[in-house]
């Protein structure tokens, strides 16, 4: 009897971890999709890891910014900004070509995983992101990655304003500006890497 009883006990206690398992990953995928649904990244990819073409991949970086944000200034949600970006292609292109020097430039808007990444006044979790993907050359060299849409690649203060386009549970989470704030951002990091992993986006 007594042994059955501990049986019991154990299946009870994994039962309970499942169903914890399970809420918690739940709650990781929808607040990840939510989280991602907000923002888009930009990611330049240098040619080589070469001093110089590193030194060009923050050229490119500068002039896609600069063709970009006036045209995303109004933009009320990601949604929107997703659509100026698609139809300024071949802009952002040239923009990335005149400071390319004369190297082979590649554009795409897609989906693409990020690992966990932390900013000056924010930090984004690992996970898939709608992504705005600038390749030199090979791309065979380091990249640099940040948010396009808010504004995020900028300086403190226009990153403030920026946020504002954010709802209020994102810019709790990615900013860890709210109660237990730190193992929540740690769930959706671990959720993230875990999804890559298992090759499920």
């Amino acid at each position: 009897m007594d042994k059955k009883n501990k049986f019991r006990k154990w299946e009870t206690a994994l039962l309970l971890a499942l169903c914890a398992a399970l809420l918690c990953g739940t709650w990781a995928s929808a607040s990840g999709s939510h989280i991602s649904g907000q923002l888009i990244r930009l990611h330049v990819i240098a040619a080589s890891d070469e001093p110089e073409e590193q030194a060009v991949k923050l050229e490119v970086r500068d002039s896609v910014l600069a063709y970009l944000e006036p045209k995303l200034e109004n933009a009320p949600d990601s949604e929107s900004a997703r659509d100026i970006i698609r139809s300024c292609m071949d802009g952002i292109a040239s923009a990335a070509g005149r400071a390319a020097g004369g190297r082979k430039v590649s554009v795409e808007l897609s989906e693409e995983y990020y690992p966990t990444r932390d900013y000056e006044t924010f930090s984004l979790p690992a996970g898939r992101y709608q992504s705005l993907r600038v390749t030199l050359g090979e791309g065979e060299g380091r990249n640099w990655w940040c948010v396009v849409f808010p504004p995020l690649c900028v300086s403190a203060a226009e990153t403030e304003a920026a946020f504002e386009t954010l709802d209020e549970s994102t810019r709790a989470i990615i900013t860890e500006d709210s109660d237990g704030v730190v193992f929540k951002f740690r769930l959706l990091e671990l959720w993230g890497e875990l999804m890559e992993l298992l090759g499920i986006g």
